[in-house]
This record gives C-alpha cells, structure tokens and sequence, in this order.
C-alpha cells in the first residue's frame, strides 16, 4: 500500500483511543473518530529547476524519515495552527504535512527538533491525559497546544515544548503561504506586466534631464508595448 494513501486514510481519535497496527499501517481505534486527510503535494518538479537540483529532489522525494505516527502528529499540529475553517482553505488543504516533511529531509538542522519535539508532545500528553497526543481528545490537544504556544511563557518544564511549537508553526506558515492558497490569501498576483510610462517630469527637470522626444515616441508607447524591439546594425532602435 502507497505510504502517503495510507496515512491519508488515518483516524485520528477526539476521545481517549489505542493505537492498533493493521495491515503495516497505523489505525486509531475510536468509537468516536474523525477522518484527516491532507492534499498531495507534486513529487516532481522542472520549473525553475537545474539538473543537481532535481536529482537532489529524486533523492528527498525517495526517502522516508518520519514513522507513521510521527507523521500523523505532524498533520494534527498543522491543522491546529492553520485549520480548514481559513477563508482559502487550511494547511491540510495545502498539503502541509508533506512540506513539512519535506523540509525536514533536506535541511539536518530540523531533524532532531522535530522528531525530538514530537517525542516530548507524546511524553507531556501522556504525564497529562494518559495516551499519547493523537490520542487525546481535541480539548485535551488544544489545551497543551494553549500551553506551549506562547515563546514568552517562561515555564522551565515547557521550554522544550514551546521551541518544538515555534518551529512547527513556523515551518507550517513558511509552507501555506508559498501555495497558491496561501497566494490567494495574499491577494498575491505572481510576476504580472505592469505600465511604465517614464520617470516623473518633476524628477527629470529635479536632475537636468529629459527624454528625447524621438526615443520617448518609441519606448514609451504603451499602445506599442506588445511589440518586439527592433535595432539596426549600428545598435540604432529601429522600432
């Protein structure tokens, strides 16, 4: 069975449930669960891209570093910080567990960070409510989320959490608002043309410049502005 098909499939419990393996996958018993799935994110990409750079991303793409669990939990914090009741859709819909992912393969540093802090949620839910942090209700993860989501909270017991929090929520903004969704949220265009019709006459005379009329006719012509520049052998713009 596909990884990725796997855990989308996943429950996650909102009430106190084991974690039971089936079929080499991970399941949340619960007689209450709600379904999490996230949007899957390109395995290739060429745009932009140089030969090193794509091999690079075969090689990460390839590779597993989080177990199921680790995973799943990843998904749960995700939509936590950025959920689906967002105007443009949530991290989840963004596909963020997978960048997540993703960013955590290519870049050491977050490696440990990540497993570690999420070996910490498990530990402190578990200290708190008895099962591990996928397997509390969702009050109980908002209330430990409520804990940990505020770097000026000075509590030694929680430092290791709050960093972990920190990071997760930034690796979740960082993703979302590099995806159309998160583009859309910013009412961001991409690379559009725009009109430019000279510097200011004010700045001109400010520096003693100004255009000639014969150059400005033919640069700065919006009505022209669609068409291919021309130069003749002298390097004399032609049209």
């Amino acid at each position: 069975m596909n990884r990725r098909e796997t855990l989308k499939s996943l429950f996650l419990a909102p009430l106190a449930g084991t974690v039971i393996a089936s079929s080499g996958c991970g399941t949340i018993a619960s007689n209450n669960a709600s379904r999490i799935t996230w949007a899957r994110l390109p395995t290739e990409y060429s745009y932009g891209r140089t030969d090193v750079e794509k091999l690079t991303d075969q090689r990460l793409f390839a590779e597993t570093y989080f177990r199921e669990h680790e995973l799943v939990t990843i998904a749960v914090l995700c939509d936590i910080i950025l959920p689906n009741n967002h105007p443009n859709g949530g991290a989840l819909d963004a596909g963020l567990p997978d960048f997540v992912e993703f960013m955590v393969k290519d870049r050491e540093q977050y490696k440990l960070p990540v497993r570690g802090g999420i070996a910490w949620l498990d530990s402190y839910s578990i200290e708190k409510f008895g099962p591990d942090f996928i397997n509390i209700s969702e009050a109980q993860r908002l209330s430990i989320c409520n804990e940990i989501a505020y770097p000026d909270n000075q509590a030694p017991k929680l430092q290791a959490g709050i960093s972990f929090f920190s990071l997760m929520r930034n690796l979740t903004l960082t993703g979302y608002y590099t995806t159309e969704l998160g583009f859309r949220d910013l009412d961001y265009m991409g690379n559009t043309p725009n009109v430019w019709d000279g510097v200011p006459e004010a700045v001109l005379r400010r520096h003693g410049k100004y255009y000639d009329e014969d150059w400005l006719s033919k640069c700065i012509d919006q009505s022209t502005r669609d068409i291919v520049a021309e130069w003749d052998d002298d390097m004399n713009l032609v049209t």
